[in-house]
């Protein structure tokens, strides 16, 4: 694992897309029990180095109603985003996840970690790429399904301050989802 971790934090093979250069931001362990597939690092993870080390990283560790010191923990939880660089900004946001770093290197990570429960997929594109055919039609129908994934993986929103309005139009998520996701996470660290 740890050659694997260094081999990736290595990758330069989309470097000529990064408009900050390659920093890839992921960890792992092989006794993880939980591993968060999220989007791609922003500005300040890119910085930082520190994966979810945000705003975006501080209302996830809510939802899961961990403390840093466990989110943090690679022997329990896991970070492997689509992207693991920042792909650079776009019109309305950051870039999506550069398309070739999860072909190229989930299914080896994620073979490493054979203790590993349950599979958080945040936003859209981790979605579409693990559930593929069982993703729904939209993001939220993805989410409002969620216990059709149960129990290997459990979809969510994206955590970002930007999504302040969907959380507002969807506050079944915080009601319904959140507790079930809070759940699922204390019974796989005990």
């Amino acid at each position: 694992m740890k050659a694997l971790l260094s081999d990736i934090k290595d990758c330069t093979f989309c470097e000529e897309y990064l408009p900050l250069g390659p920093r890839p931001v992921v960890t792992g362990h092989p006794d993880a029990k939980i591993v968060i597939i999220g989007q791609a690092p922003g500005t300040k993870v890119h910085a930082s180095g520190i994966p979810w080390d945000d705003a975006s990283g501080k209302e996830l560790r809510r939802w899961l109603d961990v403390t840093p010191e466990v989110f943090y923990d690679t022997s329990k939880i896991a970070i492997v985003p689509m992207g693991f660089c920042y792909p650079g900004k776009g019109k309305s946001g950051d870039l999506p996840p550069r398309p070739e770093c999860a072909p190229k290197w989930h299914e080896t990570l994620l073979s490493q970690m054979k203790r590993v429960e349950l599979v958080l997929l945040i936003g859209m594109y981790s979605q579409k790429y693990y559930l593929q055919d069982a993703a729904k039609r939209t993001l939220t129908e993805t989410v409002q399904h969620y216990g059709e994934y149960l129990p290997k993986y459990l979809p969510l929103p994206h955590p970002s301050p930007r999504n302040r309005i969907w959380m507002k139009r969807n506050d079944w998520f915080e009601a319904e989802v959140v507790p079930v996701l809070r759940k699922e996470v204390s019974r796989m660290l005990k």
